[in-house]
């Protein structure tokens, strides 16, 4: 394990230095979730031009419960391991290029948890529909490498909220099924839409 640790350090110590002052504010840009919103609001048109604004508003339902569960969850793994994020790392802090700063601990990291499991979930149901819905997982290999390049984040961090959030998104495609199944929303959808 403290192989497997120093190893991720100078992963890291490399990704993060390979960052540059004039590329600072762009990063900065891409790791807060509110500028992602056109994107969001663009996968969103393309899903209900699809399924419908009624299957559309049962997915985002889905989405908030998954979210706020992989919040949770993570929280709940931060405050177990306490480990210190990069910025505060005193092994690493003076030769790393720090452009934000939080003292909340550091594995796992939550925006890699959350943006692969919201991809991964929307990736399942959409799949059939549109041929390059790979496209999506762009969304979190960026957003989360924006963590290591902000020195928040260790690359074990990342790679940990990825399988995380690919087992959380899975579950909760799975629950999606069962209900819109179970409770024959498929059904009500159709009918729904045909009136319209």
């Amino acid at each position: 394990m403290d192989e497997l640790l120093a190893l991720d350090k100078e992963i890291f110590v490399y990704l993060n230095n390979l960052g540059s002052v004039p590329f600072d504010d762009i990063w900065k840009i891409i790791t807060n979730q509110i500028y992602w919103t056109p994107m969001f609001i663009l996968v969103f048109y393309y899903i209900q031009k699809k399924i419908g604004i009624k299957q559309l508003f049962l997915i985002i339902v889905f989405l908030a419960l998954l979210i706020t569960f992989t919040d949770q969850i993570t929280n709940l793994f931060k405050n177990a391991f306490q480990r210190l994020r990069p910025c505060n790392d005193p092994e690493i802090k003076n030769v790393i290029r720090i452009v934000i700063e939080r003292e909340s601990p550091s594995f796992f990291s939550g925006h890699a948890a959350n943006s692969m499991a919201s991809t991964f979930f929307i990736y399942l149901i959409i799949k059939k529909y549109y041929n390059h819905t790979y496209l999506l997982f762009l969304f979190p290999l960026i957003f989360a490498y924006s963590r290591i390049y902000l020195g928040l984040h260790f690359p074990l961090d990342i790679l940990s909220g990825y399988v995380f959030g690919l087992m959380t998104g899975f579950c909760f495609y799975k629950l999606y099924n069962y209900f819109y199944f179970k409770y024959n929303f498929q059904k009500v959808f159709k009918k729904t839409r045909s009136k319209d």
